[in-house]
């Protein structure tokens, strides 16, 4: 079934690959310098024997358990490759929403639909995506298109024909040529009545024959253009309802049954990187008396960048899901309602459509992602401290260097004094003792060298504590708050999949038992 093929097709994992892929970096420094073997696999040394649990949909989701600790690292890289891997889960959702990179299939399939060359000059040049998002809710579609693809990364080259985006494309194109018509009838109706009360002030004023009748030939022709206006309208309404039913629909049921499974898979992807993080509260190791190197400062500023990231395409993904179904959900109900002569009589199609948006609306806007946005700053907050307290130490270090450097040059300067003052060679009592004088101030410095080198070797030490305590409490609070929220999302897109599914099997039930 195709919904058996979204589930191949997708993976476990999230959008943020890029930010924990330098948390490996921030971690590398913190471990021990004993090395590790390479695990194989992301899970090898779990057991997935020990613990199951059950998801919404009644299947069985292994969640891995510890069978062996492992330094930070080795978990760090295993959250992240978990990460890398739920990069593939948008892929489908990013094929299906992917903008054309031809117009020409557009821009012909459309023309074939246009009798006798009545294309306006000025259409086709505007058929491209850039003027087709100047519409009102448009931009949001694009914009929740654009999000897709942060959440899943590349998707599948080309536009497919049938693509959802495509389909967006022509209903926009024809929308278009149905608004042209429609004015186009209006100004041919307004000077048919003013042709018509010509007709008539002529025939009271018993006006000179061939006047009148020239004035009853273009009554006449205006009624031509009227009926050929009006078919035009008509098929340009028919050709947006035949794209809203047989291609728009089974699209939007598509794209729910695809999000469904993206947040199964992130929601699979986040427990199991749960389990994975617990593991941080059983290191034993000794932190490294190392300092903070370069590399590590910029890996750690890298991945503060990443977090931020993070954050801020995950509320662009909120935004965009909730901008889009109401964008769409208000177009329909301005396409199908609010011109209709009796709005109370509606087509099944129209019913099923309609009422397939605003449960999916609904369900949308009953997702909480406050608690997840908050989750991802506060473990922003984490690594920020981290970022500051690296600060700190390397201008204790700087600081440290540069009285010891201080101190070394007094000491060689005194050592020089030294030797050309000779033991023996003592100066007359009433005068100052220069190597006495000197000697004072190195001490001095020494004291300060080795007080502020003291002072780096407990910055390090913070660092390096701070580091793994700011991990252990920020990765599985981070991680606990985004499975919740994926379960939500889940569950609501499988609700509102279920229902359109239903709904259909009823409909193909009741046509299996027509005559």
């Amino acid at each position: 079934s195709s919904e058996e093929e979204w589930e191949e097709e997708t993976t476990t994992g999230t959008a943020t690959a890029t930010g924990t892929g330098t948390a490996s970096d921030t971690a590398a420094t913190t471990a021990p310098t004993t090395s590790t073997p390479q695990a194989s696999s992301v899970v090898s040394g779990f057991s997935k024997d020990t613990m199951t649990t059950t998801t919404t949909t009644g299947s069985e989701l292994a969640v891995v358990v510890p069978r062996n600790s492992k330094d930070l690292m080795e978990i760090i890289k295993e959250v992240d490759e978990y990460f890398l891997k739920a990069a593939d889960s948008g892929a489908p959702l990013s094929s299906l929403l992917e903008i054309s990179t031809s117009i020409n299939a557009t821009t012909t399939a459309f023309s074939a639909h246009t009798k006798g060359g009545k294309m306006y000059s000025n259409y086709e040049c505007n058929l491209n995506p850039t003027s087709f998002w100047t519409r009102g809710f448009a931009p949001k579609l694009n914009e929740y298109r654009n999000a897709g693809v942060l959440v899943g990364g590349g998707g599948g080259g080309n536009c497919m024909v049938g693509s959802h985006s495509s389909t967006v494309d022509r209903l926009y194109a024809w929308e278009k040529k149905l608004f042209q018509e429609v004015k186009n009838a209006e100004s041919i109706k307004m000077e048919h009545e003013k042709k018509v009360e010509q007709v008539r002030r002529l025939e009271m004023k018993r006006a000179e024959y061939v006047k009148t009748e020239k004035a009853k030939k273009d009554v006449d022709k205006l009624e031509s253009q009227l009926t050929v206006s009006s078919q035009a309208i008509q098929s340009a309404s028919n050709e947006i309802i035949k794209l809203r039913e047989t291609e728009l629909y089974p699209q939007l049921v598509e794209l729910v049954k695809g999000l469904m499974c993206m947040w199964r898979s992130m929601y699979e992807s986040h427990q199991v990187q749960t389990h994975i993080v617990q593991q941080l509260k059983y290191l034993n190791t000794i932190p490294s008396t190392e300092p903070t190197s370069e590399l590590h400062r910029q890996s750690t500023l890298q991945l503060e960048l990443e977090i931020q990231q993070w954050h801020f395409s995950f509320c662009n993904l909120v935004k965009a899901q909730r901008d889009y179904i109401q964008s769409l959900t208000g177009w329909l109900r301005l396409s199908l309602f609010q011109f209709s002569k009796n709005p109370l009589v509606r087509s099944s199609y129209e019913s099923k459509i309609y009422s397939f948006c605003e449960e999916w609306h609904l369900a949308i806007d009953r997702i909480p992602d406050k608690v997840a946005s908050e989750g991802i700053k506060s473990f922003l907050t984490a690594v920020h401290g981290i970022v500051a307290q690296q600060a700190e130490e390397h201008k204790q270090k700087k600081r440290s260097e540069s009285i010891l450097k201080d101190f070394e040059k007094k000491a060689a300067a005194l050592r020089a004094l030294e030797s050309k003052y000779s033991p023996y060679s003592v100066p007359e009592s009433r005068k100052k003792n220069p190597v006495i004088e000197k000697r004072a101030k190195v001490e001095m410095l020494k004291g300060k060298a080795e007080e502020e080198r003291s002072k780096h070797e407990k910055s390090v030490s913070v660092t390096r504590a701070m580091t793994l305590n700011n991990l252990q409490m920020g990765f599985p609070h981070v991680f606990q708050a985004m499975v919740g929220f994926s379960s939500v999302c889940m569950q609501a897109f499988e609700s509102v999949y279920n229902q359109a599914k239903c709904i259909g099997e009823e409909q193909e039930e009741v046509k299996r038992l027509l005559p």
